[in-house]
């Protein structure tokens, strides 16, 4: 499976791809942020980011695409920047049909090192050793991103048996209601 991490961001937004799958070892295939200049109008910055996204898509053509979720933070106009670079690449993989997972930092954080509460440092450390790196991705942004593609790679599979189970369920409820 081959999945495109994105750690959405209107100055800076990491695309991390990575490869891997059950058994298998993640492997790096690229990583790149787009930066915006703030003082550009926020269309042509979300235009930026749009065609950087849709380039990484048609290189690498991922299973998924893995961005991670707008969280609350004191700093209003940061998180509405976010929600509109994390709106623009989900519309870009939706209209190529591409499935998009929603991850929360906590569920990256403990995904890649075990610990919800993760910082930077041990996020960026445990992302270069599982995909065996000799220096640390730069800036933070390329490390969350292949982070959101690592923590994908490890939670898609179980993701997938919930939802058969799930509809399996809803097939037995509604063969038992047709009796």
């Amino acid at each position: 499976m081959r999945v495109l991490g994105v750690d959405p961001g209107l100055t800076r937004c990491g695309v991390g791809v990575v490869d891997g799958g059950p058994g298998m070892k993640p492997v790096l295939v690229d990583v790149s942020v787009v930066r915006t200049p703030s003082q550009s109008d926020v269309s042509h910055r979300l235009l930026t980011i749009a065609a950087h996204v849709e380039a990484a898509i048609d290189r690498h053509a991922p299973d998924a695409v893995a961005i991670e979720k707008v969280f609350s933070q004191h700093n209003v106009s940061t998180v509405i920047g976010v929600a509109q670079a994390t709106g623009v690449v989900a519309v870009i993989a939706a209209r190529r049909s591409i499935p998009v997972a929603w991850h929360t930092p906590s569920e990256v954080k403990a995904a890649v090192s075990g610990n919800g509460a993760a910082d930077k440092d041990q996020v960026t450390a445990m992302v270069m050793r599982l995909l065996r790196l000799t220096t640390a991705p730069k800036p933070a942004d390329a490390a969350d991103a292949l982070a959101l593609a690592i923590c994908h790679l490890m939670r898609a599979p179980l993701q997938a048996r919930l939802a058969q189970a799930a509809r399996l369920a809803d097939l037995a409820a509604a063969t038992r209601a047709g009796r």
